[in-house]
């Protein structure tokens, strides 16, 4: 691996990590990823349309160095449960296979926190909240939450926000971004950037697609939603209102399945799920 431009790395970090919530969770909820040899492209002033051609591997390392920073500056609390970990682990993995990026390494992590939320990164990288674990009612919606997740990596979504932003932004230099526009573009994106439509509805198409292939019932991703729909006053969803398309979204996803076999599958024993998850209550 590389070396890191060690003189930047921390507020190069803070910025991608800003971009990256940009693709957070979103299965109506706020959606939301590193390699050293990105990082050089972005300094040396490459141009910005080759930041969506990035290799597999250079994406897969960006996402580890995102993923580390998230864990020792973002206050992420990651479960150590291992029987819950192996349990969202092997549906994130049997959701992997079928994806259209099946050669990825996947990570799926545990975050304690009760909020209904999930985030994707870059590389494979995707967080479950246990607060979402628990608004499951089974394995099959946890699952078309995972899906969606995998659908923005499928999609590239994390890149080609950073691309975006950074051509509106017109930050670019040959001598890369001074600190002081890191600094206002990382809060800009953090907590003012609009949700992206688009990139929702691909992910829900990847997402429902991926979880019919993977064999579990597709009804479920629309369950979900519409049990986070209904909850949206809990103040533990309050996400949701930034997302004021879920319901669009919901009727979309409906329009896909046909009625007669849309609960044919796996996942949705809720017993059996209440089992898998008890550790959380």
């Amino acid at each position: 691996m590389l070396k890191f431009w060690e003189r930047g790395k921390n507020r190069w970090l803070s910025l991608l990590l800003s971009v990256t919530f940009f693709v957070m969770v979103t299965v109506g909820y706020r959606t939301p990823s590193y390699s050293n040899p990105w990082l050089d492209i972005l300094i040396q002033g490459i141009q910005i349309l080759q930041i969506s051609q990035l290799s597999d591997s250079q994406e897969v390392e960006l996402g580890k160095e995102i993923n580390q920073q998230l864990l020792t500056q973002n206050n992420l609390r990651v479960n150590r449960n291992p029987q819950l970990n192996r349990y969202l682990n092997s549906i994130g993995q049997r959701i992997a296979r079928t994806s259209d990026r099946p050669s990825l390494p996947y990570t799926f992590q545990i975050i304690d926190d009760d909020s209904v939320n999930a985030f994707a990164t870059m590389g494979g990288f995707v967080y479950i909240n246990t607060g979402l674990m628990v608004k499951a009612t089974n394995e099959a919606e946890l699952a078309s939450v995972v899906a969606h997740e995998v659908g923005h990596i499928v999609g590239r979504h994390a890149l080609k926000a950073i691309q975006r932003r950074a051509i509106a932004s017109g930050l670019m230099r040959a001598t890369g971004l001074e600190e002081s526009d890191a600094i206002r573009l990382g809060i800009e994106v953090g907590f003012n950037l609009p949700r992206s439509r688009e990139n929702e509805l691909e992910a829900d198409q990847f997402g429902l697609n991926n979880l019919q292939k993977a064999g579990y019932a597709p009804i479920a991703m629309v369950t979900f939603m519409e049990t986070l729909l209904k909850y949206s006053g809990g103040s533990n969803l309050a996400i949701l209102s930034t997302h004021p398309a879920t319901q669009d979204r919901i009727v979309l996803l409906r329009e896909q399945l046909n009625p007669n076999t849309a609960s044919r599958g796996d996942g949705l024993n809720p017993r059996e799920y209440q089992r898998q998850i008890r550790s959380l209550f």
